[in-house]
């Protein structure tokens, strides 16, 4: 059981924020009177840079279409035609193990040409037997800071092997360097990136569980003191970055019912941000532990439960829950497809609610024309989870004027040219948005070589039938216009 997490960061003594204490003492008194008694029997339930960019571009937002994963990507892949890429990548490793002769410059070269390669072919053969002086490398350019654009490449460069290379000693040999970068270093890029880069580290590279517990705390910490706790008061770029890998971090914990009532408490706060990237990851979360609070059904539930939880609309009491899957490569477990309530993840769901509902038709003239229908749309699906906490990620959402609720399409994301994938669970949107953070245009060919990481965290692409192909013809445009509505803010290397 993870700790009482929001008490462990007031009593810790790190600095929490002024908004985040301000409201503490108005929730007692509401939590007094509106908790409500949970369940007792809960169950367990891009663009493409060259390498000699700046890294200080790491934080442009980037769009994109959710409608097609490759289609974009691959014009722009610069690999596409390299056939040499393995004795590059050789050449390139080399450089970076012989660090006695090597320049500041001369190691961000290789870092950025390292990330580049790792990122648009599946190199786990060719890095198997460099895994453990590789780590070495990147931990010394992290740990002496030289420069920010080698520190944030060789963190960078760590996610890629971590994903790569399926090994479970990376953790414990850079957990303590990638957290100092984050406490410690002056520039909040780095930090940006060493959260993240810690994220994948903790889940892919041998932590477990009791570690994964103990870095969810510390992103939380993060995100209630607004980065104070890491010395980057206010930096909207690392709270958004831990308030994403919180989430991912999330999606690994079965049973969430004593964390969520004091983790959605911190998100909302995150709700009043000026910076919309942090209020939608906010947001995410708080969808992922609603739809948390419904597991499938099992052989010792009563039929009652299931009546009792239903909203009367029988489609979603037949709601299906797609197996489990970790991204920490647990493999799949199948379950049920019938999906029971366990508890109520939040003691103020109506005025929850209400917040919600003010972000999906926000009209304030100081909110860009884009942040805005970024924020109505994502902010719609949130609250149509949080509503009905069957409903995953909506596409094409839209409103029923008789019952004043949102309905739409279940998203999909179309993988080459004859996948589909099915993101219709808030876990899987979580765990694609963060592949596509890590691997962004080299994400199909992962998917498609093999790469175990990126396999066990998705679900199973559906193969399109020749039927299919001549509906989504027919559909494309509307798609390419659709796929606008829906936006990813990441703070990618591709801008290195």
């Amino acid at each position: 059981m993870m700790p009482d997490l929001r008490r462990q960061v007031l009593e810790s003594g790190k600095t929490v924020s002024r908004k985040a204490a301000s409201r503490e003492a108005s929730r007692a008194t509401s939590r007094a009177s509106s908790v409500q008694n949970s369940r007792q029997s809960s169950r367990n339930a891009s663009r493409h840079a060259s390498d000699d960019e700046d890294a200080a571009d790491l934080s442009d937002d980037t769009a994109w279409s959710i409608a097609s994963l490759d289609d974009q990507d691959l014009a722009d892949n610069p690999e596409q035609d390299n056939s040499d890429w393995p004795e590059e990548l050789g050449d390139r490793i080399q450089e970076i193990l012989d660090r006695k002769r090597s320049s500041i410059q001369g190691r961000e070269e290789a870092f950025a040409a390292f990330v580049r390669l790792a990122k648009f072919h599946y190199v786990e053969e060719e890095i198997r037997t460099y895994v453990g002086e590789l780590v070495g490398a990147f931990c010394k350019s992290i740990k002496f800071e030289s420069s920010v654009r080698e520190t944030t490449l060789a963190l960078r460069a760590l996610e890629l092997l971590t994903i790569t290379a399926a090994d479970s000693t990376i953790y414990e040999n850079v957990e303590p360097v990638v957290t100092r970068a984050i406490r410690d270093s002056t520039s909040t890029v780095v930090k940006t990136a060493a959260i993240h880069c810690l994220s994948v580290c903790t889940l892919l590279g041998g932590a477990g569980e009791d570690s994964i517990a103990e870095q969810m705390t510390f992103f939380l910490d993060i995100i209630a003191s607004d980065g104070q706790s890491i010395d980057a008061p206010d930096n909207a770029e690392c709270v958004t970055a831990a308030l994403q890998e919180w989430g991912l971090m999330a999606t690994e914990i079965e049973d969430m019912e004593e964390e969520s009532e004091e983790a959605i408490q911190i998100f909302i706060d995150q709700l009043d941000s000026n910076d919309s990237a942090v209020q939608i990851a906010a947001g995410e979360n708080i969808a992922l532990l609603y739809e948390k609070s419904y597991t499938p059904r099992e052989d010792d539930d009563d039929d009652e439960d299931e009546e009792e939880d239903g909203d009367g609309d029988g489609a979603d009491s037949e709601e299906e829950e797609p197996s489990f899957v970790s991204m920490s490569g647990g493999g799949s477990v199948q379950r049920s497809n019938k999906l029971i309530k366990r508890y109520n993840p939040y003691h103020n769901t109506p005025e929850l609610q209400r917040q919600l509902q003010t972000l999906s038709t926000i009209h304030n003239k100081r909110i860009s024309k884009r942040d805005k229908k970024t924020l109505h749309t994502n902010f719609t699906s949130i609250l149509t989870t949080v509503e009905n906490p069957r409903r995953g990620p909506m596409y094409n959402t839209a409103l029923n004027h008789d019952t004043h609720r949102h309905y739409g399409s279940k998203l999909k994301v179309k993988i080459g040219r004859d996948g589909v994938m099915n993101i219709d669970r808030w876990w899987k949107w979580i765990h694609l948005n963060s592949l596509r953070r890590i691997l962004q245009g080299g994400f199909a060919e992962h998917y498609y070589q093999g790469n175990r990481a990126v396999l066990d965290s998705l679900p199973v692409m559906v193969r399109m039938t020749p039927q299919s192909h001549r509906s989504a013809a027919r559909k494309s445009t509307k798609s390419k216009l659709n796929a606008r509505r829906w936006a990813v803010h990441d703070h990618s290397d591709d801008e290195i």
